[in-house]
């Protein structure tokens, strides 16, 4: 196994739509996390050096902050992100569910188009991570597919309801 995750998903929907409901905040707030819980948004800048920061609360009360700051963009076929776990004022903090889980992970989402169905593929790697931490991501990449996996398949149901 290396250290990195690929996942990639097709979407019944052209590339344009796909990409403003990854990127646009009023998409975002509809489908984006585990099934079940909170959304809210914190702070949502899509732009180069931008930043998303936001919290998830989970069905029996656990919050959870992430912040992602916006490493390139190119619109409407690829954006890249780094992010991390956080405290409410946005400071990395270690993942609330393995103390050895990378502080920093990189992800890289690129969107082709074909006869109007898009192809999202998302590859995520640790970043600046110690042996330890990348041991943690090794060990822990079924996990990481299917916590992608059920929020691809949110965006599907969303992709659904037709948004613009």
């Amino acid at each position: 196994m290396s250290a990195k995750v690929e996942i990639t998903h097709t979407f019944n929907a052209a590339r344009e739509v796909v990409f403003k409901t990854f990127t646009q905040a009023e998409h975002l707030r509809n489908w984006w996390g585990p099934k079940g819980w909170d959304f809210t948004i914190s702070t949502f800048e899509f732009e180069q050096g931008g930043i998303f920061h936001y919290s998830q609360k989970s069905p029996d009360g656990d919050i959870m902050w992430v912040k992602f700051i916006y490493d390139e963009i190119s619109v409407p076929e690829k954006f890249v992100y780094t992010q991390f776990f956080s405290d409410k004022e946005g400071n990395v903090v270690r993942a609330p569910f393995h103390d050895t889980w990378p502080l920093k992970m990189q992800n890289t989402f690129t969107l082709l188009e074909h006869d109007g169905k898009t192809t999202v593929t998302m590859i995520e790697t640790p970043v600046s991570a110690t042996e330890e931490e990348l041991q943690t991501f090794v060990e822990s990449q079924d996990m990481v597919q299917e916590g992608f996996s059920g929020t691809f398949n949110h965006l599907e149901d969303y992709l659904l309801k037709k948004p613009n």
